[in-house]
């Protein structure tokens, strides 16, 4: 087995307070990882989509640690709409400006600002690992989501465009697709939704937080090391019945 290297290693997750993030940061502080979380419901508050919140956190980081060896950039929202909806013939609705504009500066423009601010140091180090949260609707597309799809799907360029930047200053970059994922959020829903969610995957059941978490820590460790532009889907096989 080969040992992860992680322990040590400045980590910083954003949206870790919850769900998938907490996850995250749990897993890598139990690889022995110094984890430094970024959230808006945290204290100190770190906005993602600004440069000034995420350039004063980076200099915290820095101030406190010396170094930054792993992005997870993994927050992100969910506004969902369909971009025109019809009923009885006639449209009553459509997805408007402020919905879209949420989920583009968060999903988007977030990984966008904290990995522009985190990489002159990672290039510095002459190393380091950025990960980008990704989903399979990314990938496929989603009924009622053009939003989140689009820049799920936008993540999956980024995540192409900078492994060819920079790898040639040993910075390895990948994508997580995470499928339908039971947090606390989606578990609140109806049983009958969480079934028909989970039918979809050919495993027949919903990940878990950590599911994804695993895959985090596993493509930032040192097993991962040859691992790069790529884009890993953990959704139970999901992509096999879309």
């Amino acid at each position: 087995m080969i040992p992860s290297g992680l322990r040590d290693k400045v980590v910083i997750v954003t949206g870790g307070a919850a769900g998938i993030g907490r996850a995250t940061a749990e897993r890598f502080a139990d690889e022995g990882a110094k984890v430094v979380v970024w959230d808006v419901s945290s204290e100190p508050r770190i906005d993602v989509t600004s440069r000034e919140s995420i350039d004063a956190a980076v200099a915290e980081v820095l101030a406190q640690h010396g170094r930054i060896d792993v992005l997870v950039n993994n927050a992100g929202i969910v506004r969902d709409a369909q971009l025109v909806k019809v009923k009885d013939g006639e449209i009553v609705s459509t997805m408007d400006d402020a919905t879209f504009d949420a989920v583009v500066n968060v999903n988007l423009k977030g990984v966008f600002v904290c990995t522009r601010a985190v990489v002159p140091q990672m290039i510095k180090q002459r190393g380091g690992v950025v990960l980008n949260a990704s989903s399979i609707v990314g990938l496929y597309g989603n009924f009622g989501q053009t939003n989140y799809a689009a820049t799920k799907a936008g993540v999956i360029s980024f995540t192409q465009t900078w492994a060819r930047e920079l790898g040639k200053f040993g910075i390895r970059v990948n994508a997580v697709a995470p499928g339908f994922i039971a947090t606390d959020m989606i578990k609140a829903m109806p049983q009958k939704v969480l079934d028909t969610m989970a039918q979809k995957a050919p495993l027949g059941m919903l990940g878990e937080p950590d599911d994804i978490a695993n895959a985090y820590v596993w493509l930032a460790s040192d097993a991962a090391k040859f691992i790069h532009g790529t884009v890993l889907s953990v959704d139970g096989g999901l992509v096999l019945g879309t």
